[in-house]
Order: C-alpha cells, then sequence, then structure tokens
C-alpha cells in the first residue's frame, strides 16, 4: 500500500469534524463567559466600586468561579461541550491552575497541590515579569 493509498483510506475512515457546530458552541460559551464578566463588573460598579476596583473584584470573582467549577469536576464538562469557549484567558488559566493543583492533591498539599499548581502559572508569571522589565527598559531608553 503507497502512502496515497493510506492517506486516502485514513481520509475515509476518519470521523467528520462537525467544524461549523463547534465554532458555534464556543463562540456562543465564550460569550456567555464575556458577558457574566461585564454583568459582574457592572454590578460591583452598581455596589459602588470604582471602575478599577469593579474590573478587579470582577476578574477575581471568574477566577474563582473557575477554580470552584474546576474542583467539582464541572469545568471540563463545560469543556466538552465548549471546547476553545472556555479558552477565555482568565477563566482558562484559571482551570489550567487549578486542575493542576486537583490532579495532584493525593500527594499532600505541599509537595502535590502546592508544588504543581505552579507547574502551568510558574512559566506565564516568569515570562509576564521578564516581558514587563524588558518593556520597562524600552520605554526607559526612549524617553
Amino acid at each position: 500500500m503507497t502512502q496515497r493509498q493510506y492517506q486516502k483510506m485514513v481520509d475515509k475512515m476518519a470521523p467528520k469534524s462537525p467544524i461549523w457546530k463547534n465554532c458555534l458552541k464556543a463562540f456562543l460559551i465564550g460569550g456567555l463567559i464575556c458577558t457574566l464578566g461585564q454583568a459582574l463588573l457592572e454590578l460591583y460598579g452598581y455596589w459602588g466600586l470604582d471602575e478599577e476596583n469593579s474590573a478587579t473584584a470582577a476578574s477575581m470573582t471568574l477566577v474563582a468561579l473557575s477554580a470552584l467549577l474546576t474542583g467539582l469536576s464541572l469545568y471540563d464538562n463545560i469543556a466538552k461541550h465548549a471546547g476553545a469557549g472556555t479558552l477565555v484567558p482568565i477563566t482558562g488559566f484559571a482551570n489550567a491552575v487549578s486542575s493542576a493543583a486537583v490532579e495532584f492533591k493525593t500527594e499532600g498539599f505541599v509537595l502535590g497541590v502546592g508544588a504543581k499548581m505552579f507547574t502551568i502559572a510558574g512559566p506565564v508569571i516568569v515570562y509576564g515579569v521578564s516581558a514587563s522589565v524588558v518593556y520597562g527598559l524600552i520605554y526607559w531608553i526612549t524617553t
């Protein structure tokens, strides 16, 4: 069997991906997460917080909800249907950190949860700090 014949056979046997349906689900679920974030922002503003503090409180609430849903094994169920829609940056990052912590809870709080939680967060934090230093230096030099 040639490579071309094999590829034809694989293409014929592989299940077809419902790409438009998946894109629609990702768009709707991602949009709902963003709508929830905006609703929280408005709610905290209504309760008397200024714009900056409202944004901080809304972000913290989204992170807490994402971590809670991950701990209850509900975030993965949502992600099965929403796909990339659950990767809205703040909730997706919170899920990644929380899921690493939950996965290793049997190894204890220090060596399991404490250490493994930063396997995802560590590189992101290091990159963020490094990038801000570089950008700060460029800004300092050019001004």
